[in-house]
């Protein structure tokens, strides 16, 4: 007679039918749409706090506004009152309302020695004159000495020097070499800066992979195209990217240098703010302090935009997110369009 067959293990025995329809629910199981509104929740903060996550832009534009609205209330009521109520005084602060008071003061034509835009375009005028000679000096320094070891060990210690000296001390050595004139703002700039870009230019151009260089090789290049048709044009964007960093960091430095002035008319925002210490005017100290990030933000964003459009191939993705960008694009679109390409009549 043929055995019976085995139970298998999907058979269920009676006495487990039995316990498992007698069995009390359990409660620890997640029923269908039971926390879907604690677990969103959950997710929502993750994103908020997440470690290098991003965040809506609405809400990046809210904290900033909300980071300047704070400080804006921390100087009003640091300033709160008249005399001895004060918790700083008029000496080490004025208030808002005595700077706005102050405002019409800086904003005078007629006045070029201390009008706020004059000096303003007078320091620009003098950083980026001397930033241009900078780059005209550093940037080759730093592409040959980042391409061959023996042209940058040469550089080297005075790359060291140059970089690890304090700014401030420059400023009896520029005196004694240059005088007191306009040359003497241009030269200052250009010995702060040099060192500082010749090292970025030697990094960005080590940074290249070795890959293309061994590319270029097996395709037959010689070394200058080497240099540069394949170091250079990838080292570039890095480069530009720092300097970017750097104009902004020299549009600080030349305030150092500015606390004298030659003749008549504006001198610049370090003049001013020399000016506003001898006499005490603390309304034209706030008043330039609170004009020279809005400056410097205007030229980092111009800068932005045009590091975007020359190296669209590295930062086109992060310049579709930024609104600078697509505004300016709008604004080419005004001036030049695409003449669109013609059609070709069929045959009859």
């Amino acid at each position: 007679m043929p055995e019976p067959p085995e139970p298998s293990a999907n058979d269920a025995s009676p006495t487990k039918q039995s316990s498992s329809a007698t069995a009390p629910p359990d409660h620890n199981v997640d029923q269908p749409g039971a926390g879907t509104v604690e677990t969103a929740g959950h997710i929502q903060r993750l994103k908020l706090f997440g470690l290098r996550s991003e965040i809506p832009r609405w809400l990046m534009i809210t904290a900033g506004c909300l980071s300047v609205t704070l400080c804006a209330l921390l100087w009003w009521w640091t300033t709160l009152g008249s005399g001895e109520e004060r918790i700083l005084g008029h000496n080490q602060l004025p208030s808002v309302a005595e700077t706005w008071e102050r405002l019409p003061e800086v904003l005078d034509s007629k006045s070029p020695e201390r009008h706020i835009w004059d000096n303003t375009f007078v320091s620009l005028k003098r950083v980026i004159i001397g930033f241009a000679l900078a780059l005209l000096v550093g940037i080759p320094i730093g592409v040959a000495a980042g391409c061959f070891p023996l042209v940058g060990s040469f550089f080297a210690p005075l790359v060291l020097f140059g970089r690890n000296i304090p700014i401030a001390a420059l400023i009896p050595l520029v005196l004694a070499l240059f005088g007191t004139d306009e040359k003497q703002k241009y030269m200052f700039i250009v010995i702060a800066c040099v060192a500082f870009i010749i090292a970025d230019t030697i990094d960005a151009v080590s940074e290249v992979a070795q890959r293309y260089v061994e590319t270029a090789l097996t395709l037959g290049a010689s070394r200058l195209q080497i240099v540069f048709k394949v170091l250079v044009p990838l080292a570039m964007p890095m480069v530009f990217n720092s300097l970017r960093v750097l104009f902004g960091l020299a549009f600080g430095y030349i305030m150092l240098v500015e606390f004298m002035h030659e003749g008549e008319g504006a001198g610049g925002l370090g003049f001013l703010l020399n000016i506003a210490r001898r006499r005490s005017t603390t309304e034209y100290t706030m008043i330039i302090i609170l004009t020279i990030p809005v400056v410097a933000y205007v030229i980092d964003q111009l800068l932005y935009i045009a590091q975007c459009w020359l190296f669209r191939w590295k930062y086109g993705k992060e310049a579709e997110r930024s609104t600078a960008f697509r505004l300016s694009r709008r604004v080419l679109r005004l001036f030049w369009r695409r003449e669109p390409a013609p059609v070709a009549a069929s045959a009859d």
